[in-house]
């Protein structure tokens, strides 16, 4: 939503100081410049970007449409997920989790909660980490080890999607130089004609220049920065579930290792403890 808003404010701010400078829109109405500034960058972008990070950066770019994951009732979920793993492995044994985490849409610790559940790569994470700890029966500090070298890992390929975009975004100004160039060659063929034919053609030419800045700054730029703050949502998330496995794994009762995954979460984002001893009431009251 913020992002629409955000576009709307940038154009009507640009286009609204132009009109009240009395300025005529139909020139800045220019497609080719359009086409040489956008094909340049989409195919800078399309050399530089092997298949596999086209493909992260097209599945990425339609989440800026979408509410940010690090949201308070999303990590109250994510606690509640945790906190029916956590007391069925204290009730009934570790192996107990083994066929939620290899079915976790099956599993009523987790089918219930589908917000977590569209967050495919929490829900992996989780899954990933609790077989490692049935099967392998890893020490604790060896298996926070393995959740930082995962947390790592997954979070380099988060950010891929916004570094290629604000490298796109970084390209723009100089492309819409290249357009005005075209522009200012396609004048000097002009230069016979009369002063308002030139003068025409010459404000074409630097309206590549104002699309490729604007674009830069206005749209796309914004927008690879959109992206990374989402991969650091995303890996705040992870990093609540590793603090909270963690100290379960070590012995943790579930309410302190929930406690843990709580302190783990940044800003406003965090619920109170009163707010969290509420949400655990409610989900026992479903449980029942």
């Amino acid at each position: 939503m913020f992002v629409i808003i955000g576009i709307g404010v940038v154009i009507g701010a640009v286009i609204g100081g132009y009109l009240l400078e009395h300025g005529n829109l139909s020139v800045l109405f220019q497609p080719a410049e359009v086409v040489i500034i956008g094909g340049a960058a989409l195919g800078s972008f399309l050399i530089s970007a092997p298949a596999k990070v086209v493909k992260l950066v097209m599945k990425q770019v339609p989440t800026l449409l979408k509410p940010s994951v690090l949201e308070k009732d999303i990590c109250i979920e994510l606690l509640m997920v945790l906190n029916r793993l956590f007391r069925k492995a204290r009730q009934e044994g570790m192996l107990a989790l083994e066929q939620d985490v290899n079915d976790p849409a099956a599993s009523n610790c987790f089918n219930e909660f589908q917000r977590i559940m569209a967050m495919h790569e929490v829900v992996e994470f989780i899954c990933d980490n609790f077989k490692v700890a049935i099967s392998a029966g890893a020490d604790p500090h060896e298996l926070d080890n393995m959740m930082e070298l995962d947390m790592e890992a997954r979070h380099s390929e988060e950010v891929v999607p916004s570094a290629m975009v604000k490298m796109v975004g970084d390209a723009l100004p100089g492309l819409g130089i290249v357009a005005a160039v075209l522009g200012v060659v396609l004048t000097m063929g002009k230069i016979n004609e009369p002063p308002e034919v030139l003068g025409h053609s010459i404000g074409a030419a630097l309206v590549g220049t104002f699309l490729g800045v604007l674009a830069c700054y206005g749209f796309v730029g914004p927008m690879g920065t959109n992206l990374e703050l989402r991969a650091k949502d995303t890996a705040a998330l992870l990093a609540i579930s590793r603090t909270a496995i963690a100290a379960t794994v070590k012995g943790a009762a579930p309410l302190a290792a929930l406690e843990y995954g709580r302190r783990a979460i940044p800003g406003e984002a965090r619920p109170s403890i009163q707010e969290l001893d509420e949400a655990l009431k409610q989900w026992a009251t479903k449980d029942q």
